[in-house]
């Protein structure tokens, strides 16, 4: 890993790629088919394109991005579409797009800058039989120059919803200094953790598992929370009875813990 270093002198403009990507995961109960569909529905409505807009717009401001453009569609049954066009510098008048368009489902969400890009993708998911209602929101920031992707990682995390939380944070290509030196990195890092508030970093165990060598961060967090209610979509654990509770609790650990490791758990007897 390079050493802190200055502020560094650069020959034109910063080459080098900041990228920081995760994943967000809901994860919740829904007894019965109806209540699945509320929770697709409660979806739906909690990250419509006007939201992921107002998101987006707040994370423009977090990194000193500038708003050039909007357009925005929701799609029926369900979706919603965003992009918006970004800068570095200041403008006078911001421009807003509404014109009805075709787009993808998953809902997604791009904001573009100078040769930068903010994407999010969503993707609800309800289990027909067992009831796990799991919810993935996959983001990217990704941005060149002066502008730093890690100032949003805070805002976005509070902003969904976040259960289990993956995050990578990448360092990419090479830019030149006034004496025609490479530097790979421009600011010291030694762990995603460092740029978390205390409040998030009490609310989730975390791991780490980083390649210095290569500029690569990865951490995992998952919520501590243990308030079943917390998980619950329609009911309560006042409709339950015991044994319904304790089987739902395991069912619950048991998907929050393989999204957090990344893998099928064995059956248990």
């Amino acid at each position: 890993m390079n050493k802190p270093f200055d502020k560094i002198k650069l020959h034109g403009f910063n080459n080098l790629t900041k990228s920081l990507s995760f994943s967000i995961y809901d994860i919740c109960y829904a007894k019965t088919e109806q209540q699945r569909k509320e929770y697709l529905e409660y979806i739906d409505e909690q990250y419509s394109a006007d939201r992921l807009t107002d998101i987006l717009k707040d994370v423009t401001d977090i990194i000193g991005a500038n708003v050039l453009n909007i357009a925005r569609q929701d799609y029926e049954p369900q979706g919603a579409s965003v992009t918006i066009l970004v800068s570095e510098e200041p403008v006078e008048q911001q421009t807003f797009d509404s014109n009805e368009a075709p787009g993808p489902l998953p809902d997604s969400v791009v904001a573009h800058l100078d040769k930068s890009h903010i994407c999010v993708h969503t993707y609800p998911e309800a289990h027909p039989d067992d009831g796990i209602c799991t919810f993935r929101a996959d983001i990217e920031v990704s941005t060149c120059g002066i502008i730093s992707p890690l100032k949003a990682l805070n805002f976005l995390i509070h902003s969904l919803e976040s259960d289990v939380v993956t995050i990578d944070y990448r360092v990419r290509g090479f830019t030149r200094d006034v004496n025609g030196v490479k530097h790979y990195i421009d600011h010291a890092i030694h762990s995603i953790q460092n740029y978390m508030t205390e409040d998030t970093k009490d609310a989730y165990h975390m791991v780490d598992v980083n390649v210095y060598q290569e500029n690569l961060f990865h951490t995992k967090m998952m919520l501590k929370e243990t308030d079943l209610n917390a998980y619950l979509f329609g009911i309560s654990t006042e409709d339950l009875d015991a044994e319904e509770e304790e089987e739902i609790r395991l069912k619950l650990n048991r998907e929050i813990q393989e999204v957090f490791y990344g893998r099928n758990l064995p059956e248990t007897e």
